[in-house]
């Protein structure tokens, strides 16, 4: 445990970042899944801007590093076109 006052403010610090980083990337999963799963449907546009979105402003708040961002969004991407194909 420490015992400097600026590491215990710092400890504090940490853990609410944590937690805010920790639900910023479970909602990128969900919008993800749910960009996946709206293939073929007619919200599937939606589902997939809201998932780009929430990619980008986690990169921008710095949650994830901006080349996370751009693969995350590329490997999304390909996912949907590949379902697209297929059906």
């Amino acid at each position: 445990m420490a015992n400097i006052k600026s590491q215990i403010k710092r400890n504090k610090q940490n853990i609410v970042a944590r937690d805010r980083n920790k639900a910023v990337k479970s909602e990128i999963r969900t919008r993800t899944k749910n960009a996946v799963a709206a293939v073929g449907t007619e919200n599937e546009e939606t589902a997939l801007r809201n998932a780009i979105k929430r990619i980008d402003t986690a990169a921008a708040k710095g949650v994830i590093h901006k080349n996370q961002a751009a693969n995350k969004k590329s490997g999304l991407q390909r996912r949907i076109n590949a379902l697209k194909l297929n059906d």
